[in-house]
């Protein structure tokens, strides 16, 4: 049987081996008490997507949110700005409208 078979299988646990195969396909590797815990988890997962699919939702009509949401953003408005003298004002050292850094890997300015 084919791994997503046995993972969608109802009457089928998942097995640490069916765990280990998902995180070699995901180039992990797990130590052994990696793949104690997160069978566990993975099957606590797959159990809860299996509740999930059961639900009826055939009356529910899409959404893609759960609230009424209002377009809050404000309008585009061009302003013309130059913050370049501010920030160099506020530089520690600044030379020809540039920052000044110390030198990097002890190279000389």
């Amino acid at each position: 049987m084919a791994l997503l078979d046995r993972l969608s299988a109802v009457s089928e646990p998942l097995s640490r081996d069916d765990v280990a195969k998902v995180a070699g396909l995901a180039m992990l590797e797990l130590s052994e008490e990696e793949l104690d815990t997160f069978t566990g988890q993975l099957a606590a997962v797959l159990e809860h997507a299996k509740d999930v699919e059961a639900l009826d939702v055939a009356d529910v009509s899409p959404t893609h949110h759960p609230y009424p949401l209002v377009n809050v953003f404000r309008p585009d408005e061009v302003e013309v700005t130059d913050v370049r003298e501010a920030a160099l004002d506020a530089a520690p050292e600044a030379e020809d409208g540039q920052f000044r850094v110390p030198p990097a890997l002890g190279e000389e300015p």
